[in-house]
């Protein structure tokens, strides 16, 4: 009987090569050698081999431990890389060159993909934001007046973005509950999660120069999955007046792979319906393709699924928040990082975090290990997604997941 080739994927495998995910893993016999891979199935391609063997062109923005020289190389080098791997991966006469080097995912470890410049976490979706009115605001407007008009965002810590897998530690600041005379100082007791995406940058821009809406695949390598952990208490006697800070900036948790645009190409959709006029720099109506991703995410905690939050929904694309982020002229830079803020869809099992899903404490979740209100020592949180591809395969995004340690 023939031996099993790892090329041979199970038919609709969402890691096929209309995938192809990029990574960095070591493997225990080289520890300390990191190498750039992109995921096939149960198994990881060492990149820069296959380059080496193949005598490509672009080995050498391969050969770092990190995605950083690919990302700074631009589009069609990324476009190039993609059509050597597809080819390497599908062409029968390319086997014996490509199976020595496909490594067994449980025989590696994964690590951050990329060195992350800068981190931007914007504020997108108008369920979320409407349901946090709600429940701050519950005798005003759900939604601030600026929201419409702009996305919202704030910058965070770049130096505390950690791979999937990292082990969270309970942030401790200063928490003060609206009928308490002074603030207390403690680990916080309303942790919460934040499923999002993060988008990566590659190509940089020029200082003092914007970054229009239909230079967006210009710029954007790829999408990671993320979860910006939040601590609520804390974030919420810190943001006034100027925004989240320590209640945010203790850990982001992202995907150990980021999937390149090219792979999602088919997950194009149109952004929920605007009905306030956006200014100029904005306006993606005529946009020559749509500005909007249809992801599908989940997230579990302790293995149980507790909601199902859809990126369609999001009110501001990411080519708008890159439009945005460097309307004033701040520059990009490679590694840059900018996250959609909390996905939520309209109904109660599509909320992207346990502020909504519980409602502010008010309606815990049921868990078959008891009942929620925010995270406890202890508790894992895991987010996956997928997104539409060719010919009715799923692209598989991964996960991202973080457990909560005790301080």
């Amino acid at each position: 009987m023939p031996q099993h080739s790892p090329l041979d994927l199970a038919e609709g495998d969402p890691f096929g090569p209309h995938n192809l995910p990029y990574g960095v893993f070591t493997t225990s016999d080289e520890p300390q050698r990191r190498r750039v891979g992109v995921r096939y199935g149960a198994y990881v391609l060492d990149v820069h081999a296959l380059a080496e063997a193949t005598g490509s062109a672009h080995a050498a923005v391969l050969s770092a431990g990190t995605l950083n020289p690919l990302l700074a190389a631009g589009r069609a080098i990324w476009s190039a890389v993609r059509a050597e791997l597809v080819d390497a991966l599908t062409d029968p006469a390319r086997r014996a060159t490509v199976e020595p080097l496909l490594v067994p995912l449980a025989d590696v470890a994964l690590h951050l993909p990329f060195d992350v410049a800068d981190y931007v976490d914007f504020y997108a979706s108008e369920h979320h934001a409407s349901n946090v009115g709600q429940i701050f605001r519950p005798n005003g407007d759900a939604l601030t007046p600026n929201w419409k008009h702009l996305p919202i965002g704030y910058h965070g810590r770049a130096g505390t973005v950690v791979v999937s897998g990292t082990p969270v530690a309970r942030p401790a600041g200063q928490r003060k509950a609206p009928a308490d005379a002074a603030p207390t100082f403690g680990p916080s007791q309303r942790l919460d999660i934040e499923a999002e995406l993060g988008f990566v940058v590659g190509t940089p821009s020029t200082l003092g120069e914007p970054v229009p809406l239909d230079a967006f695949a210009d710029h954007v390598f790829g999408v990671t999955l993320l979860n910006d952990w939040s601590a609520r208490d804390i974030q919420a006697w810190e943001y006034v007046p100027l925004g989240p800070f320590l209640g945010k900036s203790f850990a982001t948790s992202v995907s150990a792979w980021v999937t390149p645009l090219d792979a999602l190409a088919h997950a194009r959709t149109a952004p929920p319906r605007r009905d306030v006029p956006l200014l100029p720099y904005l306006d993606d109506s005529a946009a020559a393709e749509p500005g909007g991703f249809d992801i599908r995410l989940e997230v579990a905690i302790n293995g149980h699924v507790v909601s199902r939050p859809p990126f369609s929904a999001m009110y501001w694309t990411a080519a708008q928040q890159l439009a945005h982020m460097t309307v004033n002229g701040a520059s990009l830079r490679t590694g840059d990082l900018f996250a959609s803020g909390t996905i939520s869809g309209p109904r109660p099992e599509e909320r992207g975090c346990l502020l909504e899903l519980t409602w502010s404490g008010r309606d815990p979740v049921e868990l078959p290990t008891g009942k929620r209100t925010f995270l406890e020592d202890g508790d894992e949180v895991t987010i996956t997604a997928w997104a539409p591809g060719p010919d009715g395969v799923r692209v598989g995004l991964g996960e991202v997941t973080g457990k909560i340690t005790g301080r």
